[in-house]
């Protein structure tokens, strides 16, 4: 019996020395006293905090005509700074209008406070009560970002995504919050067929059950905040700002007027796009340009 024991205990080991190899390494803890933020990395069926290096050189200054959208979630994260109630929160609207630059310049002005950005991407928010749980005990806020957060027509995983909301976000600890970008306020598009199953109830109108669903996962934020497209004034008051900062650093001299505007309005015309990111690309064009002008 022993000799048969000892045959198996040693193939065991055999197996084991093999599979040793293929185990992923241990991951060491994230020192958060350093990190200011973090990727959830998904590894097999489970996953670890990936530590990020962040540039903090965006400011909420930066962020020109959503002045109202900006207070307002700098008041909301201030709240849950200091451990007063505050909402997660759904940052919706056009592409390049400052949703993401928003939440990172948070992380610039309250990182010495201790501020924390977890970033998640949309496929992996199923795992977000594994991501709470390694937070619970730590000192810091954090802020779990979710950047471009919606479904196309025909995907239920929004099902899964609203149950594990309801179970993670309904009791989270105090040292969490999750903020999302998505380009349209009801995460799921809703369907010409969902307006015609209205049913008449007692003679009110009440939705079926897949357009309450659809609604109900936005209800999960507390707070919305909307970004619309610019205008050209908004536009160039942007690419204005983007200028004199690039120039500045630069020791460029520069003074906007005419000419300039009606190159910056080609410059978005011609992408189809007049927002903040097109912006500070045709900043970084201008001002690119006439320092390569000034070399000798």
């Amino acid at each position: 019996m022993d000799s048969r024991l000892n045959a198996f205990l040693e193939r065991a080991d055999a197996v084991l020395a093999r599979l040793e190899p293929l185990l992923p390494a241990p991951r060491e803890a994230v020192d958060w006293n350093h990190c200011l933020a973090a990727r959830w990395q998904r590894e097999g069926r489970s996953g670890f905090l990936l530590p990020l290096e962040v540039s903090l050189d965006m400011r909420l200054s930066d962020l020109i005509g959503v002045d109202k959208q900006r207070e307002q979630l700098a008041r909301n994260t201030q709240q849950f700074l200091e451990g007063l109630p505050a909402n997660h929160a759904l940052l919706w609207g056009s592409r390049g209008t400052g949703k993401s630059s928003m939440v990172r310049a948070l992380l610039a002005q309250h990182a010495k406070a201790g501020l924390r950005l977890i970033e998640i991407e949309r496929d992996h928010l199923a795992d977000l009560p594994r991501v709470v749980e390694q937070l619970i005990k730590l000192p810091q806020r954090f802020v779990l970002f979710c950047d471009d957060l919606s479904f196309e027509a025909g995907e239920s995983d929004y099902r899964v995504l609203k149950s594990v909301l309801d179970g993670s976000l309904e009791q989270a600890p105090e040292n969490v919050l999750l903020y999302a970008t998505s380009n349209r306020r009801h995460l799921v598009p809703e369907n010409q067929s969902d307006n015609e199953n209205w049913k008449n109830i007692d003679g009110e109108l009440h939705p079926n059950e897949a357009v309450e669903d659809k609604i109900a996962l936005s209800d999960r934020f507390g707070l919305w905040l909307s970004f619309y497209p610019f205008n050209q004034k908004h536009f160039l008051d942007v690419v204005e700002h983007w200028i004199g900062e690039l120039a500045s650093k630069a020791g460029l001299q520069w003074q906007r007027d005419e000419a300039l505007d009606i190159l910056a309005v080609r410059w978005a015309t011609g992408r189809g796009n007049r927002n903040g990111r097109c912006a500070y690309q045709f900043a970084r064009y201008w001002v690119g340009l006439k320092l390569l002008e000034r070399q000798p």
